[in-house]
């Protein structure tokens, strides 16, 4: 029997992901992110977003 460790979780090996050219909200740096932003939310590069994102609880 063939069991699924993943779970739940969609596998992401189908290839090279689409990056889009964005603008840090924070710093203003040009940055790449895995998505396409709608405008709604900020986007932040990844130096901004680390010190923004709340400490994990475990």
């Amino acid at each position: 029997m063939e069991r699924n460790f993943n779970r739940g979780r969609r596998n992401f090996d189908s290839g090279p992901r689409e990056m889009h050219e964005v603008t840090c909200a924070e710093c203003g740096k040009q940055t790449e992110v895995p998505f396409k932003p709608d405008g709604t939310r900020p986007v932040y590069c990844r130096d901004c977003y680390q010190k923004r994102k709340p400490p994990r609880r475990y």
